[in-house]
């Protein structure tokens, strides 16, 4: 029984240090979902222990819940007056998997309470998602308020180069959906509507951010607009490519084989190693 225990225990530790090993390249996977890009509060303020603070809770939990089987949903909770109703709602960016949009929500809200408390309204937009609240209706409503703009260094007019980023752009505009995504060459494009929005409030939406950026970011190597319902970000390869900005890799692939076969290689030895030790044991039991 002594032999079998420390066998037992062996076989654990070798299993655990190749976990160790192992597992932490899939919790990299989904840390870009929580950087930061900007937030806002209302300045209306709610009483602590009032309904309107039930209410919240009830809107924030149910997005969190919600987001781990939908990346988009809309809720309004009703009170017993007009001053207790709160409307809320979550969007992952679309090309985020389930699990990563639930990890994004959760921050985001988690986020949001602690920037705006005991503010009725609130607005976080991460990397990988965006979650707003507020005590007055804002659902289905188009807003082009401009929340957001950067501009990377200029890299000098280049007709090849613009050309190549106006047709990107222009492309996102002629696509459907409220996720779109585009490249040509070395530029890469994205952009998305809150789901909230009808097809022609979203191309409306777009197509304002897409002529601003290209008015506001001129021959700059990025660009990112974000209105109060949609974004339009774009860069020519550089330092903030949104393939990098978006958590996705060109070696994505390659990467994720590599990890596989790591897993594979790292299952045959153990089992290899435990089929050796057995035999140790047995000849020594004998």
């Amino acid at each position: 029984m002594a032999k079998t225990r420390k066998f037992l225990s062996l076989s654990f530790f070798i299993f655990f240090l190749l976990s160790l090993a192992f597992f932490p390249f899939q919790s990299l996977s989904s840390s870009h979902t929580k950087t930061y890009l900007y937030a806002g509060c209302t300045q209306q303020t709610y009483t602590p222990n009032s309904p309107y603070e039930s209410n919240l809770d009830s809107l924030l939990t149910s997005l969190v819940n919600s987001a781990t089987y939908s990346s988009y949903n809309n809720f309004t909770i009703l009170g017993s007056t007009q001053q207790d109703a709160i409307y809320g709602l979550y969007q992952c960016r679309g090309d985020l998997s389930m699990p990563d949009c639930a990890t994004c929500v959760a921050s985001a809200v988690t986020r949001a309470g602690d920037l705006c408390r005991q503010t009725c309204g609130g607005a976080m937009q991460l990397d990988g998602c965006f979650v707003k609240y507020d005590n007055a209706t804002f659902l289905g409503v188009e807003d082009k308020t401009v929340v957001l703009k950067k501009c990377g260094p200029s890299v000098g007019y280049n007709p090849e180069a613009m050309s190549s980023r106006d047709a990107v752009l222009a492309g996102l505009v002629g696509s459907s959906g409220p996720f779109r995504e585009g490249g040509s060459g070395g530029v890469r494009g994205v952009a998305q509507c809150t789901g909230d929005l009808s097809f022609g409030e979203c191309q409306d939406c777009l197509s304002e951010a897409i002529s601003r950026l290209k008015s506001d970011c001129g021959t700059a190597d990025y660009g990112d607009m974000f209105l109060g319902k949609c974004y339009a970000r774009y860069s020519t390869g550089g330092a903030h490519d949104t393939s990098k900005a978006h958590g996705k890799s060109n070696n994505r692939g390659q990467k994720t084989f590599a990890i596989i076969i790591g897993l594979l290689a790292g299952a045959a030895i153990l089992i290899v190693f435990l089929a050796f030790l057995s035999k140790i044991c047995l000849r020594q039991g004998k």
